[in-house]
């Protein structure tokens, strides 16, 4: 207040818990400064000198005290009314510090779970992520930033994920021992899954950006980035710098990696069928990927060695030459695939390995090899394809599988006359109705089939065939059995059996003449998931960027079946992009799956993939081929009569957890009552890993579990089966996205130029920023921003009613009072 405003308003100061202090003010609401004080306080004046100059007059006669008495009760109304209009008012500020905070944006992109050459006097290689998460759950960097700073950590690929936020460090609080989590909490924070490599693209610059957003208006420190600077998506960091420097906020890399390509020489893949049958010809491919090798040649070797003979897998590398071949490098850095035309011999699953020999190059061993199984069957596959009616889906993938030698197909067109002849080996009339008969078949693809067509031990046997046989099913829905108005078995409670095979709740209607198809006039292109991204049985090319730009140009779908979402544990690869059908902010699955015991099932919303063939044949061909396979690969591949080991996928992204699947029997062939089964997890590396399978306990005898893929290469997997000698057998094959191998090395020009154009610092490596061999540590360069602001609140409603009614009850008193005097005193 200025001059006179003090003389009127009385301060409290109430002590609160640190960092916040309250103060209770006492003002004029209608006094801004010293100028309205003069118009209100001088007609109260002249009110009152007029006031007394009345009674002086009309009191004459009955003595100076009356007069006195009488011209107090008058002036204390007029200053009542004063009061009333100056508005007196009690205001509460609240002093409250805000701490300086510092952002940690953590890489989790797939180049940080490469693991760099060892370092001198090192003894193991360690990748990238391991090397953040064991400094930041034992290391000094987060407690140094703590003692000043609020910190808000977050992991960065794709997109920004929050991992915690950590207080500044109290004055009483102790300083955390080795081990401790950083935001000394009881519980320690698991720095190594938050910081999985993951991300299949670094966007480094969306991140910043990001960042920088959400700060907005908070006293922003300086961003800490932990990463090889490896950006290859979204928008550029320049972006992100000009927003740096508009807010004044510092950014501080700190470089992990090396500045050099991991290897020059390593074999990044090897291609084989899963199957070949006895004497006939199949191809193998291999990938290398050279740099800085310009000119210079190498010897490849693919060799062989069978279960028979190596019943444990063998030695990885060892096997028996089946050919070699000199290769001479053109270019610094290239890809160049070799392929190999062999002759499988005899039955039984067989190991492939490609091996480099390069011995004036120091290159580890398990860069220079790759090993693939295939399974050498004398039988063909079997498979069915059961069609309420002939659809467009259905004639193109029954032509296709007829041609396939590899295949033995019979068909069950429900709505087609009896003795109908199609192109399959068998014309079915009927749903298989005996174990022998449906037991038979490896795949099953149905097309908006009847199921009310089926007696209840077809259905029984159905179940069974895919829980316990792991039969596979693909599924497709239509308006003609499915939707239909009348008796639609999605409403039928005695198809609750075949609706628990779908990876899809249906919708449960009064009227099924609500479960309508949603159709579109125009096509709208499939929404993958990121997991539909990264499943190769839905790529449509050799990897996962050729399958992008396939699945990129294909014109979509019109429409789809109408489900209430997939169900827990299911799998959604793909999305119905017409904003329209969306339920809330979901959009309805279009393709999906899951396991159901040791079966899979998957589900396509609309037998519209044929369109697939307008813009390749080859796509329709690819994804269907690719498709039967995945789902059918508990029977191809079943090894024993004891059991079934099945895998989420065969080929996963580095960073991705793989989910494992057993179905065992005991020796009598009932299912195994166990609490749990090992398993044995052989890395590419060759160091061995324990996974406990746990029963499921909605299935007998199915065993499920899951493990985090950190390396890059292949994985063999081992389960012995319970009271037996066998031990089933699996592979898959771990790999790196193109966008994450082009460029692995450290960014150092990148994150400098950070560092450089916002005014922060450039580190190389977590050595550099912190601890005590720290020339200028990190913590030391952050400027500490903590702000101090006051939050104005105006007194309750209740108060200022209160104080108002008071006030008006004591005038009214005066002023009867000073009536009932002046009637006493026979005053006019």
């Amino acid at each position: 207040m200025t001059l006179l405003a003090p003389l009127f308003r009385l301060s409290l100061l109430a002590t609160a818990v640190e960092p916040q202090a309250v103060r209770n003010l006492f003002e004029w609401g209608r006094i801004e400064n010293n100028a309205d004080w003069v118009l209100p306080v001088g007609t109260a004046l002249l009110v009152m000198l007029f006031v007394r100059f009345m009674y002086r007059r009309d009191a004459a006669e009955l003595g100076a005290a009356w007069g006195w008495f009488l011209t107090a009760l008058r002036t204390a109304v007029v200053l009542g009314l004063l009061v009333l209009f100056l508005q007196p008012t009690w205001r509460t500020e609240i002093e409250e510090v805000v701490p300086s905070r510092v952002a940690v944006l953590v890489d989790t992109s797939l180049s940080m779970g490469i693991a760099d050459a060892v370092p001198p006097g090192g003894t193991a290689e360690i990748p990238r992520a391991e090397k953040i998460a064991s400094e930041l759950a034992a290391g000094t960097l987060l407690d140094e930033l703590r003692q000043t700073h609020e910190l808000s950590v977050s992991a960065f690929d794709e997109e920004v994920r929050p991992l915690l936020s950590v207080a500044p460090r109290s004055a009483g609080e102790a300083a955390p021992r080795t081990g401790d989590s950083p935001n000394a909490q009881p519980a320690a924070f698991d720095w190594q899954q938050a910081l999985r490599p993951v991300g299949t693209q670094t966007r480094l610059g969306e991140a910043l950006q990001q960042v920088l957003s959400e700060h907005r208006g908070q006293p922003l420190a300086g961003i800490v980035v932990l990463s090889d600077g490896g950006h290859n998506a979204g928008i550029a960091p320049d972006a992100a710098i000009e927003t740096a420097r508009e807010d004044d906020v510092p950014l501080f890399p700190i470089g992990i990696g090396s500045d050099r390509r991991p290897s020059g020489l390593r074999v990044t893949d090897l291609t084989a069928p899963a199957r070949a049958f006895p004497s006939d010809p199949f191809t193998v491919t291999g990938y290398l990927q050279s740099d800085g090798l310009a000119g210079r040649t190498v010897t490849v070797q693919l060799l062989r060695r069978d279960e028979a003979s190596h019943p444990r897998g063998g030695e990885p590398g060892s096997g028996t030459l089946v050919e070699a071949r000199e290769i001479t490098f053109e270019s610094d850095s290239e890809t160049v695939p070799i392929r190999f035309e062999i002759e499988a011999d005899a039955t039984g699953r067989q190991t492939l390995c490609l091996t480099v020999l390069a011995p004036d190059l120091a290159i580890p061993d398990h860069d220079l090899l790759r090993e693939a199984d295939v399974e050498v069957v004398d039988r063909r596959s079997r498979l069915l394809l059961l069609a309420g009616g002939p659809t467009r889906e259905y004639s193109f993938l029954r032509v296709l599988l007829h041609r396939d030698p590899s295949v033995e197909l019979d068909v069950l067109l429900q709505s087609a006359p009896p003795s109908i002849s199609q192109e399959a080996d068998r014309v079915l009339e009927e749903f298989p109705a005996t174990r022998e008969e449906l037991f038979e078949y490896d795949g099953l693809v149905a097309f908006d089939p009847d199921w009310h067509d089926l007696t209840p031990h077809q259905i029984d046997l159905l179940e069974s065939w895919i829980g316990e046989q792991a039969g596979g099913m693909i599924v497709i829905p239509g308006p003609v059995f499915a939707g239909r108005a009348i008796n639609s078995w999605i409403l039928d409670p005695a198809m609750a059996q075949i609706r628990a095979l779908y990876p899809v709740e249906f919708p449960q209607r009064t009227s099924a003449l609500e479960i309508t198809a949603h159709s579109s006039e125009d096509p709208w292109p499939l929404d993958f998931t990121r997991e539909g991204m990264e499943a190769e049985f839905l790529w449509l090319g050799e990897g996962l960027s050729a399958s992008q730009q396939a699945w990129a140009a294909f014109e979509g779908v019109y429409g789809f079946f109408p489900v209430r979402g997939p169900k827990p544990g299911a799998t959604v690869y793909a999305r119905f992009s017409d904003p329209r059908a969306a339920s809330g902010s979901e959009l309805p699955p279009f393709l999906a799956g899951h396991f159901y015991g040791a079966g899979r099932v998957f589900y396509i919303a609309s037998g519209e993939l044929w369109r697939l063939r307008s813009h390749s044949e080859s796509h329709f061909e690819q994804l269907y081929t690719k498709l039967i396979r995945h789902v059918s690969q508990g029977r191809l591949l079943r090894g024993s009569a004891r059991g079934v080991l099945l895998v989420g996928q065969e080929r996963y992204l580095l960073g991705n957890t793989a989910e494992i699947r057993a179905q065992l029997t005991n020796v009598r062939l009932e299912p195994l009552d166990a609490v749990g089964v090992p398993l044995e997890v052989v890395r590419p590396d060759g160091s061995l890993a324990a996974v406990e399978l746990e029963a499921d306990p909605a299935r007998a005898g199915t065993f499920t579990g899951r493990f985090a893929l950190t390396v890059e290469g292949a994985y063999r997997l081992e389960l012995p089966v319970p009271e037996s000698d066998e031990r089933l057998v699996r592979r898959l094959r771990v790999a790196m996205p193109d966008l994450e191998r082009e460029n692995p090395q450290r960014n150092d020009a990148l994150l400098s130029h950070l560092a450089r154009a916002t005014g922060g610092r450039y580190y190389v490596g977590l050595g550099e920023a912190t601890g005590p061999a720290a020339a200028e540590p990190l913590a030391a360069q952050v400027r500490d921003r903590t702000k101090t602001i006051v939050l104005t609140a105006g007194a309750s409603e209740d108060w200022e009613r209160h104080w108002r009614g008071w006030m008006l009850f004591g005038l009214a008193a005066l002023l009867s009072v000073e009536w009932l005097a002046r009637r006493l005193l026979r005053l006019a």
